[in-house]
């Protein structure tokens, strides 16, 4: 009933195996795209020239961010998820359930992979296996940004979608997947607590 963290770790990675021999067995090792939402023609702004599809990332990026600090620091529900998400014993103790929460923590950040999936398939070929690396580049993001900022982890993608970028045009596309984890060991041993993490380690935060 109470498994070690060790145990879900592992439960986990065997739920991850089974669903993508699931989703390979499906739908085969061949890639596929999803067509853009307003077409593909590039769009200059200022000066660079964009695609379309990149511009909905942009929009439905901010959208999400705006709704998720709206909703974690103004809303009931919110504010239980960042309790129990702080300290399960303390919020069970005040009254929230937190079986619930946990369910719609999971629930909700389903829901928004499941968005990024979307919007991210019109220019990035998608295949049974693409979740994984696009796994390892959002926790990337969310260590060099700092477990729970939502600014750090806005600051952290542009971060790391520069250097991708830069490591793509300066030295190969071969390596533009590897920077990310280069980044992850760098922040894991130089600053464990990302750019914007919290110093309020060990206290009571006020909710």
């Amino acid at each position: 009933k109470n498994p070690s963290v060790i145990t879900l770790i592992i439960i986990t990675i065997a739920a991850s195996i089974l669903f993508k021999g699931g989703a390979m067995f499906a739908w085969g090792k061949e890639t596929f795209a999803l067509p853009a939402f307003s077409g593909e023609e590039p769009v200059r702004v200022l000066g660079a020239t964009i695609l379309p599809q990149t511009l909905w990332i942009l929009g439905i990026m901010a959208t999400t961010v705006v709704f998720l600090i709206f909703f974690f620091g103004f809303t009931l529900t919110g504010k239980a998820m960042r309790a129990c998400a702080a300290n399960r014993t303390a919020a069970s103790l005040v009254g929230i359930n937190v079986k619930t929460m946990v369910l719609l923590s999971f629930a909700l950040s389903a829901a928004i992979g499941a968005a990024a999936g979307i919007i991210i398939a019109p220019i990035a070929l998608m295949d049974y296996n693409r979740g994984t690396m696009l796994a390892v580049k959002g926790f990337s993001v969310a260590v060099l940004g700092g477990l729970g900022s939502n600014v750090g982890a806005i600051v952290a993608g542009f971060i790391i979608g520069i250097m991708e970028s830069l490591g793509a045009g300066f030295i190969s596309s071969g390596y533009k997947d590897a920077i990310a984890l280069v980044v992850l060991l760098l922040v894991l041993f130089i600053k464990p607590g990302g750019l914007l993490g919290s110093r309020e380690k060990g206290e009571f935060k006020k909710f």
